[in-house]
């Protein structure tokens, strides 16, 4: 039975010995140097078979704006919430100066605030460089005095907590010893039946003294308990007092321990499931410190006890592991948003609009993030890190395209000042023709360049407009009286290019002459309307292209046929007419070779990237076609002179 009892009291008491464990490793870590990485990295989680189950995870800050929230334990009430260093600081100090043992989960909540206002300042004025047009690359972390004074209050702080963990270890190993002269006191008087019955009063004075003594080493918390239960047993089984003594004394633990066991099942109605937990721990304690019942009670009553601790202790763990299912779940969440901004990070976007859009997107993950709790502790950091990667290389990439934009957008405006300074320049001149030619360039290099500000560009456009049009209109007033005289203009060449087209139909002998004095009519007539002017030049070339393809050549045929008539009469005045004739119509030849020469030389130099340099390459290419027929014509004459000469 007692063996039985025995094992049970060690599985009940398993959680209270990883409780004291727990608490001696933590500190033990107290002297642990202060971590300034990131403010995400102070929370920690512990199992459900310790006694303290705090909820996993630490603070957290998007890269863009920080979360402003009270942080609560999973097993208290909400923290208190700091709004700035300076709030941080003060508080060290006050824990400093106090004579009290500094709280760990406070000075881990301080940490973690001062470190999640320090990283959100700091990005705040990294973005503001950014922003501003500044370099990343030459972009440095300024030293911080707040951070200076938190380390060095700090250093402080873990000093008193490793001055307070030498002294509770101290007293451990003290206690530890005087439960152990306390067991091997209780051990002599359950010798014997006579040294139990002498001792009685000694004994409960021993056990009441065991009582008052608490914190032992958490290696030796469970061997302490099995042998004190074990011997303070063995008393009662060696003792002869009168049944009645005995029987009171097995009574009054009794109803201590059904106490316990009620409020032990109390505890299944606790929404607070942490809180019932380390609830159920204290009553352990007080278990274990009431003495032994009735033999045949004591599977019973611990029975009962052990049952209530069960349903306890199953909603802890069925707590923790909900709360594991969710940072799983978390985690996976949060490695989707991480990939959608590694994803838009590496979007070419190459207008401010779509940068703006990116930008919202981004804006709207950073929310959806801070809706989503804390990740496994083991991946919390770093998957925090991945995701502020990612944004942070998005509105890097960001602030060098507004730079550079910044700079075209400069430029731009520039070239359209250079613009706007020469049309003014040009708003008074009285050169219709030349500065119309100007403004039209002007325009449309205007339209070449690239965008600028919208309320500079509106300026620079109205300033460039209003100069335009103030030439214009002064233009448009002053050749009012001369648009009459172009349209008579316009009849004329239009009367004349009737003339030529007419020859088409009746050409005689002189179809020639007529041409080129129909010809010279039309190049005295002076101008006509804007509009109209290569519509008309382009009637007039065509008609005369037509009369040179159709009529010309059958003229200079003609010609030399009448010519080849009249060397009978050359013929009658003597030979050295038709000499003289043939030498005449040589230097002619020779002539007309030069001419032509000429002519296909100074076409090489002539600039086409005009409608008037085009059509002057036009009418200089007539004439040579014009040249050459009639070097054509000339060598028929000579050829006919040589056969005449023959015969």
């Amino acid at each position: 039975m007692m063996d039985s009892q025995d094992n049970t009291l060690d599985k009940g008491t398993e959680e209270v010995k990883q409780t004291e464990q727990v608490e001696n490793q933590t500190e033990e870590t107290a002297n642990a140097e202060v971590k300034t990485e990131t403010a995400d990295a102070t929370a920690k989680e512990e199992t459900p078979a310790t006694a303290t189950a705090e909820t996993a995870g630490g603070s957290e800050t998007a890269p863009e704006k920080p979360e402003e929230a009270p942080t609560a334990d999973a097993d208290g009430p909400a923290k208190k919430v700091y709004n700035s260093k300076k709030e941080v600081i003060e508080r060290l100090k006050d824990i400093v100066a106090s004579d009290e043992t500094p709280d760990k989960a406070e000075v881990d909540h301080l940490k973690t605030t001062f470190y999640k206002l320090h990283f959100t300042e700091r990005d705040k004025k990294q973005k503001e460089y950014l922003e501003a047009g500044g370099d990343p690359e030459k972009y440095q972390i300024t030293p911080d005095e707040d951070e200076e004074v938190f380390k060095a209050e700090m250093s402080v702080i873990k000093e008193k907590r490793q001055k307070a963990f030498l002294a509770l270890e101290e007293e451990k190993q003290k206690n530890l010893k005087r439960k152990e002269e306390i067991l091997e006191k209780i051990k002599q008087m359950s010798a014997t039946p006579e040294e139990a019955n002498k001792s009685y009063n000694d004994f409960k004075a021993l056990q009441q003294e065991w009582k008052t003594i608490k914190n032992v080493p958490a290696e030796k918390a469970n061997e302490l308990w099995h042998n004190y239960q074990l011997h303070v047993e063995q008393f009662y089984d060696m003792l002869n007092l009168n049944r009645e003594a005995r029987e009171y004394d097995f009574k009054k633990n009794l109803e201590a321990k059904e106490k316990l066991c009620e409020a032990a099942e109390k505890l299944a109605d606790e929404p607070d499931v942490i809180s019932a937990f380390h609830q159920l721990q204290d009553l352990h304690q007080q278990y274990r410190e009431i003495g032994p019942v009735a033999k045949e009670l004591r599977e019973q009553i611990w029975a009962r006890f052990k049952a209530a601790s069960t349903v306890i202790n199953k909603k802890h763990q069925q707590h923790f592991d909900e709360l594991r299912a969710k940072e799983e779940d978390n985690l996976k969440r949060k490695t989707e948003l991480c990939e959608k901004v590694e994803d838009i990070a590496k979007q070419e976007n190459k207008s401010s609009s779509e940068w703006d859009k990116r930008t919202q997107e981004i804006i709207a993950i950073q929310k959806e993030w801070k809706t989503i709790g804390f990740a496994p502790q083991k991946m919390n950091v770093k998957i925090f890190e991945r995701f502020r990667a990612a944004c942070d290389d998005f509105f890097t990439r960001k602030a060098e395209f507004f730079k550079k934009m910044k700079a075209q957008f400069a430029e731009n405006a520039e070239k359209k000042r250079a613009l706007v300074e020469q049309a003014q320049a040009l708003t008074d001149s009285t050169d219709w023709h030349s500065t119309a030619d100007k403004l039209i360039a002007l325009q449309k290099e205007w339209k070449t360049i690239g965008m600028v500000p919208h309320k500079l560009g509106d300026k620079l456009w109205a300033d460039f407009q209003t100069a335009c049009n103030h030439f214009f209109d002064a233009r448009k007033a002053a050749t009012a009286g001369t648009r009459n005289a172009e349209r008579e203009n316009l009849a004329k060449k239009q009367e004349v290019i009737e003339k030529l087209k007419a020859l088409l139909d009746n050409a005689g002998d002189d179809v020639q002459q007529k041409v080129q004095e129909l010809s010279e009519e039309f190049n005295k007539i002076g101008h006509v309307p804007y509009k109209e002017k290569d519509k008309v030049y382009e009637s007039y070339h065509a008609v005369l292209d037509k009369i040179y393809k159709e009529l010309h050549v059958s003229a200079a045929r003609k010609r030399v046929e009448n010519f080849r008539n009249n060397l009978k009469n050359v013929a009658e005045r003597g030979n050295d007419a038709l000499d003289n004739e043939r030498a005449r119509l040589m230097r002619q030849y020779e002539r007309l070779k030069g001419d032509i020469t000429t002519y296909e030389n100074n076409l090489g130099f002539l600039n086409v990237s005009s409608k008037k340099g085009n059509s002057l390459i036009d009418e200089m290419k007539r004439r040579i076609q014009r040249l050459k027929d009639e070097l054509e014509e000339t060598r028929q004459k000579i050829k006919t002179i040589d056969s005449q000469n023959k015969e």
